[in-house]
Order: C-alpha cells, then structure tokens, then sequence
C-alpha cells in the first residue's frame, strides 16, 4: 500500500487541497461561511439533482444496453470478434467535447436525424443519456466480459441438470460471481457520468449542467474560486458516499471462484436465441457504436466545396504556418502516444500493487484505501489540473516544465481501471493455491509470480488496454498542463472546436478521425496480446 498511497498522496491530495485552500482562505483567513451559501442557492440544489438523477439514469441504462454484449463476447465465438472489441472501445477515449461534437452532428440541428425525419434530440435529456452510454459501453462489454469469460459454464450447467431453469441457473450460480465485476463496471460508469463535462456542456446547453459544468464556469470563466471549491468539496462529498456504499455492497459478495482459461468458455451460436442474441448485440453496436463514428468521419470529409480530404490537408497547413496548432498531426499523434505508454506503465505499477494490497482483507482500512484509489474519477478534472500548477512549481516538486506531468495526470484516471478491472479477478482466486505455494517453499513475490500472475494474466492485459485507452484520450486535465508546443491529440482537437468558422470544425473533425483510427489501431494491437496459458489456468 506505501506505494500507491504515496503515489495519490503527492499527485492528487496535495494539488486537489492546495487548489481547495486557494479558493477559501484569502488574507490569511478561513472563509467557511461560503459553504452554506453556496449551498443552499437554489441553482446549486438543481445542479446537484440534475447531476445524480442523469449519472444514475445513464448508469442503469447503460448496464441495460451493455450486459448482453458482455456475454455475447464473453461466451461467443465468431469472425471480426477481436476487431468488434476494439472498434466498441473507441468512444471510450474519444475526447468528451468530440463525443458532444459527434452526437450534435447526429441528433442536433442539420444532423442526421433532423435531415432525414426532422427529429431534433440536442434540446433533450435524452441526447446526454445516449451519448454517455455510447461513451461507457465499453466499460461493461470488457469489465464484466473479462471475467465472464473466465468463469467456468459447468458450474451453471450443473444447476440446469438439477432441474434449474436458464434464467433461475443465470440469477442463482452465475449473476453472483458476477456481482463484484458489475458493481465494478457501475461505479465507474456513475462516476464518469456524476462528472460529466463535455457531452453535458455540448448537448446540454443552457438548460442542464452537471458539477462538473458548474465548477469550469465557476473557475474558468467567472474565476469565482471560493464558489468552485465549496462546489468541489460537495462533489468530494457526494463521490464518498458513493464509495462507502459500492465498498459495503461488494465486500458482502466476495467469494473464491473457478477460473478458466476463456478459449475453453467461447463457441460458436447454437440455435435460433443465440444467434437472434449475436445479431441483436450487433446491430446495438451498430446503431449506437458505428453511427456516430461514421457521422465524424462524414463530417471530416464534407468540407465547403464537397466531399474529400481538405479538412485534412489544412491540418497540415496550419502546422506550417505556425498557427493554433503550432505541430504536425504526426507530431501530436506521437506525443499522445509516448504520454499513454508511460502513463500505462506508471498506472499498471501503482494499480497492480493496490490491487495486490486490496486482495489481503484487513478491514476498515483496506476498505478506505479502495475508496481512496477510486476518487480521481470522481474529481473534477479542472480541479485536479488547477491543483497541478498551483501546487507542483516549488523544489522538489517542480515539474510544471516537465513532459513527466501529463503522464501524471493521466494516470490518476487510469490507476482506478486497473484496479476495478484485476481486483474481482485477484479476489476470486483460491487462496489455497497460494498457501499450497508458501507451504513449499515459495517466497511471496514467487507465489505471486507463479500462482496469481497466470491467472490473472488476461484481467492484467485488459487493465493495459484500458489504461492506455483512458491516457489516450485524457482532456479535462491534460488541457490545463501540456506543453503547448507538444499539445496531445485531445488538446488539439479542443484548440480547433475553440476557433470559429467551417474550416476550423471539419479540422477538428478530421483531427477527431485520425484520434479515432490512433485509438482503434492501439486497441486492435492490444486484443492480439495472449497471456500464458499453461497450468490451471
């Protein structure tokens, strides 16, 4: 635990407090009384319903959507598998502020649904709540798919043969293995959507704005800071109860479970319900998933004097010319990438090590040290980038001028999903096998290299791909930070939203495409990853 705790405790407690103390002590004074002023405005209280009923809505929604593609890539064998897989990932690193562009693009004024049957979503709810399940498929389809995969059919298939039916097996032997992976994936889905920033501010114009929304115009725009920290100690407060709520529930379901190896658990459709259940799962992804992708893509390539590759040819005049963009997109391509890799080995090392510690049950503490881990994504990113130059510009910690701080910043928001996504696995390995290990003779670190590290080879690849996915595609705190002559894809694409003008959006647009083809192309290289497979597993 010393080094993740050290790791959160220089790079998230103190630039997050340092920032919080800025906006309420001015004069050598604590002013306290802001609190409940702020928050009993009646434009607060809104905010703060508005933010939990759309973050809970979209959590069940999304779970709705996205557990039947867990199983169908879970226990599902068929061609373009491992492609369909990455390509349902892409959203989930997709800048925000490009979502909101893509989801405008299709459901807003002149989109595709207004071109085509003059329906308009960009006013509604709805628009937000599609757009976060688009952006938080993946989270369900690979947190819970990974470790659906792994669990053994012969325990639900043993139910079936003492009378059980299929939905009386699924609910009795194999929703509560489940269980930890759902919470899991539901958390970080709230969490994400509890904070959400672009989709709400895009689609949700003057009419909705969640804490997130609220804390940016508080900071950026009014620089009102005592109002943006009272309003980012209620976000602190309401992500807690979260927590210790996710924390109860989960440590009542935990259980040692069998685990497979997932080649021996995915076959090919029998039957009309499966592949009525592929074909549904696919046309989802399709409607949900590749719509909006292409309608980005569409919108890249439709410039002023018709279809084709201006947008992108101006990218690079821009470049040139020393303009907003300042680099090459190549350029920007590569600065993104060597930040995600170093960001991923930083997460997976502190996220690794956390989990390992999580796995040793030592009560209340261990149970507050989970929540800890699981703040960043509950924490507004202007806070935690703010924090970043206000508090790491003094020796020994001053990086300000150093690349190393964005990869920083991004693994904070990639340590969680390494740990939400090794911990169920981690948990539901027999402690036995390691007792068995120590009782012959191994040392700690070889039981963990021997027994736990085979077993929970593929839940650590998976926690790469996400960590690198989430690196990639980071905006809300890399924006205040990154250098600007070495801008990350994300930042870029934010400078040319930010410019007015019909050039300045296909650019971004055509940015937000080669962003996407990054990510796929990343993604796809990740899923041809195979871990070892000899032993038990």
């Amino acid at each position: 635990m010393a080094v993740p705790l050290a790791f959160f405790g220089i790079f998230f407690a103190y630039p997050v407090a340092a920032i919080v103390t800025r906006g309420l002590r001015t004069d050598g004074r604590w002013r306290f009384g802001r609190i409940p002023e702020v928050v009993s405005d009646p434009a607060v209280v809104d905010v703060l319903w508005f933010t939990a009923w759309q973050a809970a809505a979209s959590t069940a929604l999304t779970l709705l959507i996205a557990l039947p593609g867990a199983y169908v890539f879970a226990r599902f064998a068929f061609p373009g598998k491992g492609l369909l897989r990455a390509v349902v990932t892409v959203p989930f690193v997709l800048p925000t502020v490009v979502v909101g562009s893509a989801f405008l693009a299709l459901l807003g004024r002149g989109g595709l649904l207004d071109e085509l049957w003059g329906v308009r979503l960009d006013t509604s709810v709805w628009a937000i709540l599609l757009a976060h399940v688009f952006f938080n498929y993946a989270v369900v389809v690979r947190t819970v798919g990974g470790l659906w995969a792994q669990l053994d059919p012969r325990q639900e298939e043993a139910a079936r043969m003492l009378g059980a039916s299929r939905l009386s097996a699924w609910r009795r032997v194999t929703l509560p293995a489940l269980a930890p992976a759902v919470a899991a994936a539901a958390l970080m889905v709230f969490l994400f959507t509890f904070t959400s920033f672009g989709v709400v501010q895009i689609l949700g114009g003057p009419h909705y704005a969640t804490l997130e929304v609220a804390i940016y115009r508080e900071t950026a725009q009014l620089l009102d800071l005592p109002t943006a920290a009272v309003l980012s100690l209620v976000q602190f407060a309401a992500v807690g109860g979260v927590l210790a709520l996710h924390a109860w529930t989960v440590r009542r379901r935990e259980g040692a479970l069998r685990l497979v190896d997932p080649a021996r658990t995915a076959r090919r459709p029998q039957g009309p319900a499966q592949w009525a259940l592929l074909g549904s799962v696919l046309a989802v992804a399709a409607l949900l998933i590749l719509t909006p992708l292409a309608v980005l893509v569409e919108r890249s390539l439709n410039g002023p004097d018709g279809y084709g590759f201006d947008s992108y040819r101006a990218l690079q005049s821009a470049a040139d010319s020393g303009g907003t963009f300042f680099v090459a997109p190549l350029e920007a391509v590569g600065n993104s990438l060597r930040y995600a890799a170093v960001a991923t080995v930083i997460a997976l090392v502190v996220g690794g090590l956390a989990a390992a510690a999580l796995t040793r049950r030592a009560g209340r503490l261990v149970r507050g040290f989970d929540a800890l881990l699981m703040l960043p994504l509950g924490t507004s990113a202007v806070t935690v980038g703010f924090g970043f130059l206000i508090a790491l510009d003094e020796p020994p910690l001053d990086l300000r001028a150093s690349w190393m701080l964005v990869p920083l910043a991004q693994a904070l928001v990639g340590v969680p999903f390494v740990v939400r996504t090794m911990l169920p696995v981690l948990r539901a390995v027999d402690h036995r096998l390691r007792e068995a290990a120590a009782v012959l003779g191994a040392s700690p670190l070889r039981v963990w290299r021997e027994v736990d590290l085979p077993l929970v080879g593929r839940a650590l690849a998976v926690a790469a791909g996400f960590a690198f996915a989430v690196s990639l595609g980071e905006f809300g705190a890399t924006v205040f930070i990154s250098r600007p002559d070495h801008p990350t894809l994300p930042v870029a694409v934010a400078r040319f939203l930010g410019r007015a003008g019909e050039l300045s959006y296909g650019q971004a647009m055509a940015l937000s495409t080669i962003l996407m083809l990054v990510c796929a192309a990343s993604l796809v290289a990740l899923e041809r990853i195979r871990t070892d497979r000899s032993g038990e597993f």
